[in-house]
């Protein structure tokens, strides 16, 4: 029987890759025609005469036919992956790609490729299909197992979509690895003196930087940031822009009505793009549809002039990196350039200013092909994975979350369970109770992000906790367990010690969430620090108010309140009556005072409570029996917002 492989896969947005371990070597395995770099481009041949389903095709078969027909022709579909419809329908302005007319929303997009309609997962499924097959034809046996990468920034549906496709793809996916870290991996800086490593990532569609740490030969992320919205396909998209507005003034021909015309200029700005990259000026020359010819010449200084602010783009979430990382520039050891786009020199000259490197008399990593070394490095996890060969034993990898991870509390301020930047794997736990007597249900919202408050961060999912036996509030001790597994995915499991009662969900996909919130979710945090903290500590305040304005309501109703004198009693009251009054308005400073007051004035009717509840627990009992009951641990939880009372 063959010897079975797993293979490392880079799912890209404008060329995919797979890879395998060669001895100790990662290898990049090429297709049925030869080119290692498989487009990232499916193509639907026509509806057979006979009927049938028409036949897919996939990479270069696919790239020819763009140009004939582009209706029947998708690309980049890795900027759709995990998307909702609002989302699609903005990418969808920049491609020709056609949604289906009966999406609902909240259902997944489909793009409607000549007769059939089709989801971005499907689509990349096609992709990948491909990619095993190369694979299987290189091996002559089998491939079911496979590392895919993703950008460090994708978030859980993104992740998730990826998963599904590898499914449809008939692979096991052992694992979703960050393409920055995979990079890392592929240069082999883990048998370096390195300490710190920044890999810059700009590929077609993303834009990834992550922050290294290497320490006896384990690879830890300090942290990652980066622009799900920014890559070469923007400095194309320039491109043809200002050809078409050009051909528009000079030609009076708007060639945005001409699908076929747009695709061969984009194919044309590509072409150009590439050659700037080596050359100092590049041409334009493209037939329009009446017969006469665009053409233009492009110098490089022009062409940089015009990707100056994409390529700015890049700048902020990589001192953003730096300072969560807690590191300056000059404490980066090796920087690593990752991605088609990184050949550009304008590009480089941007990295060595952002790094300092040639005032330190370094130079980035540009060795290995940029468009192959996230597939090399993906080569090199799944062996470690797999435990296949001695040159990756002694490895390990480990990834961080990007966002913080939460439940909404009581007031609607948030609990973090799981810290941004943390190492996953990861779990953590916290304890929660009810804020209302005889509550048996408890609604969980799971929340990400960096905000106080949870209307202000990211609604990942909501689940009941059900039949709780009926206590007073404070009472149920509500265990909720956050874990993350290896691929950044997020179970979420909420328990009541005292009656066992369960409930779990795996976070799912959810639509909606805009580019603009994934990455500003941080700086806002920032942005809104000091406000935020205000508005916590303002509810938090209210909470520990109403918690004793609630106790004193039972008061009368206690046999020790008829111990008091009836000055004490007032005292109370009057003590009472003025946290009720202030409770509302906005002075936390006043709030927090009468409520230290009120907690002073019942001091007394606390300590007579006490006495007559040990009194009572001793009454008959030995003396050891009643310690096991007065030992009932006290601790204090945080609680469920009443509003979620069911």
């Amino acid at each position: 029987m063959a010897e079975a492989h797993v293979v490392g896969i880079d799912l890209g947005t404008t060329n995919s890759l797979v890879a395998y371990m060669e001895g100790s070597k990662p290898v990049v395995i090429p297709g049925v025609d030869g080119s290692n770099l498989v487009p990232s481009v499916v193509a639907l041949d026509p509806l057979p005469a006979g009927g049938g389903r028409p036949t897919v095709t996939v990479g270069n078969s696919a790239r020819k036919v763009l140009i004939e027909t582009p209706e029947r022709v998708i690309y980049s579909v890795k900027r759709l992956m995990g998307r909702g419809l609002e989302e699609v329908k903005k990418e969808l302005q920049f491609f020709q790609f056609r949604l289906a007319d009966d999406i609902e929303e909240g259902e997944v997009p489909r793009i409607q490729l000549g007769e059939l309609r089709f989801t971005p997962p499907e689509i990349s499924a096609y992709i990948l299909r491909q990619l095993k097959r190369n694979a299987e034809r290189f091996f002559g046996a089998p491939v079911k197992q496979a590392v895919i990468t993703v950008p460090a920034y994708f978030n859980d549906a993104q992740r998730q979509a990826t998963k599904d496709a590898g499914r449809m793809a008939g692979l096991d996916v052992l694992r979703l690895v960050n393409e920055p870290t995979a990079a890392a991996l592929a240069y082999g800086l883990d048998r370096t003196q390195a300490e710190t490593i920044a890999v810059y990532d700009l590929g077609g569609g993303t834009f990834d930087i992550s922050i290294l740490k290497l320490q006896d030969g384990i690879f830890e992320v300090q942290s990652t940031n980066g622009d799900t919205h920014l890559g070469g396909d923007d400095i194309d998209n320039l491109l043809v822009a200002i050809a078409l507005d050009e051909i528009r003034a000079g030609h009076g021909i708007d060639l945005a009505a001409h699908h076929d015309a747009v695709q061969a200029l984009r194919k044309a700005a590509i072409d150009a793009k590439i050659r700037l990259s080596t050359e100092q000026s590049a041409r334009f020359d493209f037939e329009l549809p009446d017969g006469s010819r665009y053409q233009r010449e492009i110098p490089r200084t022009v062409f940089e002039s015009v990707i100056a602010p994409v390529l700015a783009r890049t700048a902020g979430p990589c001192k953003q990196a730096m300072a969560d990382a807690g590191i300056t520039a000059d404490k980066i050891d090796e920087v690593v350039l990752v991605g088609g786009s990184s050949r550009i020199p304008a590009v480089r000259k941007l990295v060595d200013d952002l790094f300092h490197l040639s005032a330190r008399g370094k130079k980035p990593h540009t060795e290995l092909n940029p468009d192959e070394v996230v597939a090399l490095g993906a080569a090199v996890q799944a062996d470690i994975l797999d435990g296949a060969s001695a040159a990756t034993e002694e490895m390990l990898l480990l990834d961080v979350t990007p966002l913080s991870l939460g439940i909404e509390a009581l007031g609607g301020t948030v609990a973090r369970i799981i810290q941004r930047n943390s190492t996953i794997p990861a779990s953590a736990t916290e304890f929660f109770t009810t804020g209302v007597d005889g509550q048996t249900n408890v609604a969980i919202h799971v929340l990400q992000g960096e905000r106080e408050l949870a209307t202000d961060c990211r609604s990942l999912a909501r689940f009941d906790l059900k039949g709780i036996p009926p206590m007073s509030a404070g009472l149920p001790r509500i265990e909720v367990k956050f874990l993350i597994d290896a691929d950044g995915i997020l179970h979420v499991s909420a328990r009541e010690q005292r009656s066992g009662k369960a409930a779990e969900i795996e976070v799912k996909p959810t639509y909606g969430l805009t580019d603009e919130q994934v990455e500003s979710m941080i700086l806002d945090s920032f942005d809104h620090a000091e406000d935020d903290f205000s508005k916590r500590l303002l509810i938090e305040t209210r909470n520990e108010a109403e918690t004793i304005l609630t106790a004193v309501e039972r008061a009368p109703q206690n046999p020790a309140w008829n111990n008091l004198s009836a000055e004490e009693q007032l005292t109370i009251k009057a003590a009472k009556d003025k946290l009720i009054t202030v409770k509302q308005s906005e002075n936390t400073q006043a709030i927090a005072e009468a409520t230290v007051a009120l907690d002073t004035a019942t001091r007394r009717f606390a300590e007579l409570m006490m006495d007559a509840a040990v009194s009572s627990a001793i009454r008959g009992k030995t003396m050891n029996e009643a310690g096991e009951e007065l030992s009932e641990p006290v601790t204090a939880p945080h609680e469920f917002a009443p509003a979620e009372f069911k």
